[in-house]
């Protein structure tokens, strides 16, 4: 079946936006760039991967099969942007005084934990460079036969020169440019500063090397991204995202590698996520503002962390703090009170329009994935069914139909609305004891025993659930 909804994309490479096609009808090949696997997660890592998450989501949802791909750097990232330095995971295996690979592989699974608990799916497949050092090596003799690399003391370098299209994606044409972005100094055995690394030679003390056509080394940080997306999604993809401080030189690096080996273009949707500030600060660890999902999620509930995220665009920079977050909390309990309250309610005669939020829904996420947009239209619809349980309630088939709604956009797609703790089943008796308290509470109210309702009230809330009272009743929730 065709897909129906028409989606709009901010290409980076194009700096405008486009109607999204895709190669093959109804299939969409995605790679996004995954995390360098030498520490926990922090912030940063959560706007990325919520905004992608996000956008995979609605994908699926409007009918596409989507292959998603992202990959895990477990090897060759070195200290800043240049081919010089130590490589990022090696320096902290010195630090803690253990394998390199024992340092991939903990926080391997530290980002998967974080990701797992903020509601993230799993991408379909998630490669290792150091598990991929075979189809790096390929590329990079592919790139020596066709005359865009060359052997230097036993490293390998990409000739930029041999590129026209080199920078085409950052807006750096000219030498100066490319230059600021390598952070290095000439060194004597590359033709020219700008060219990057693809493959770099090991001394004998080094912990992670591979033996190659060139001798003993480890693989530049920008080939595997090449080899491990075109392996598993064809040498030109559809989508390729990440983070906007990897436009250049990561990027911008790929596409030089990726093209000059196959004479196709390598992705035709380039999407780059803004940054995090930290009150208005750039997020760094020597400013000692860095701040781990794990150290957050001991703070917020993780769909106040979505929540806050996904209330700035995508392409916009965020700004944390906990003031900012705690403002999000808030306006998310607001939702989420609306959500069961309406769970809740009883049956009424009333009746609510949900096509014009449909349709401003799809409006919003088919217009680059304009999530805050979504968001909003929620707080919309939230006043309309608190106004209208407040007074004549809603018909069974509307309440139902109210539920969907939230559950498939506020939750299934933003992931911003827990599961209900109020519906009840068979699994989870909470709801039907809860009723029953409520009862007694509304009972003890009505005889005028306001000391039993409080004393109700304060002890729930003391067991980590809040009753809140309305015109049409008492409603209820666990406390995050």
């Amino acid at each position: 079946m065709p897909i129906q909804d028409e989606i709009y994309i901010y290409n980076t490479l194009t700096r405008q936006k486009e109607k999204f096609v895709p190669l093959r009808e109804g299939f969409v090949s995605m790679y996004v760039c995954g995390p360098t696997v030498y520490g926990h997660s922090h912030i940063g890592h959560a706007k990325s991967y919520v905004s992608f998450d996000v956008m995979v989501k609605w994908l699926r949802h409007v009918g596409y099969k989507v292959r998603y791909v992202q990959n895990i750097t477990d090897v060759g990232h070195l200290l800043g942007d240049g081919d010089d330095g130590e490589d990022k995971i090696l320096k902290t295996a010195r630090i803690e005084q253990v394998s390199p690979m024992e340092v991939a592989q903990a926080y391997t699974r530290s980002y998967y934990e974080d990701m797992d608990a903020l509601g993230i799916d799993r991408p379909n497949i998630a490669p290792t460079a150091a598990g991929h050092i075979p189809e790096q090596i390929e590329l990079i003799k592919t790139l020596i036969q066709k005359g865009h690399a060359y052997e230097a003391n036993g490293s390998v370098y990409f000739d930029v020169s041999s590129f026209e299209g080199y920078g085409k994606l950052s807006g750096r044409r000219n030498q100066d440019e490319m230059e600021s972005g390598t952070r290095i100094e000439v060194k004597s055995e590359k033709r020219h500063p700008s060219d990057f690394a693809l493959w770099k030679k090991a001394d004998p003390n080094h912990l992670m090397q591979w033996n190659s056509p060139w001798g003993w080394g480890y693989p530049g940080w920008h080939i595997e991204c090449s080899a491990m997306s075109m392996k598993y999604l064809g040498e030109t993809l559809d989508i390729h995202g990440g983070g906007m401080d990897n436009q250049f030189p990561h990027h911008e690096c790929e596409i030089a590698q990726s093209e000059s080996a196959t004479g196709k273009p390598f992705a035709r949707y380039w999407i780059h996520n803004n940054l995090v500030t930290v009150n208005g600060q750039k997020m760094s660890k020597s400013l000692g503002n860095f701040t781990t999902i794990k150290d957050l999620l001991k703070k917020y509930p993780p769909t106040a962390l979505r929540f806050f995220i996904l209330q700035s665009h995508y392409r916009s920079t965020l700004d944390f703090s906990d003031e900012a977050i705690s403002a999000a909390k808030a306006g998310l309990e607001k939702l989420t009170e609306t959500y069961n309250r309406l769970a809740q309610s009883p049956v009424g005669s009333g009746a609510i329009d949900l096509e014009p939020y449909r349709a401003k829904f799809r409006a919003a996420m088919n217009d680059d994935f304009n999530a805050p947009q979504a968001i909003a239209l929620f707080f919309d619809l939230s006043r309309e069914i608190n106004s209208i349980l407040s007074k004549e309630g809603l018909r069974e088939q509307e309440k139902s139909k109210a539920l969907d709604f939230f559950d498939a956009y506020a939750k299934q797609i933003l992931g911003i609305i827990p599961k209900a703790e109020t519906l009840a089943s068979s699994a989870n008796p909470l709801p039907k004891v809860m009723e029953l308290v409520l009862d007694i509470r509304k009972e003890a109210r009505a005889r005028k025993d306001f000391a039993t309702s409080d004393l109700i009230r304060d002890r729930l809330k003391e067991a980590g659930i809040e009753v809140k009272d309305a015109k049409d009743g008492a409603t209820w929730r666990r406390i995050d």
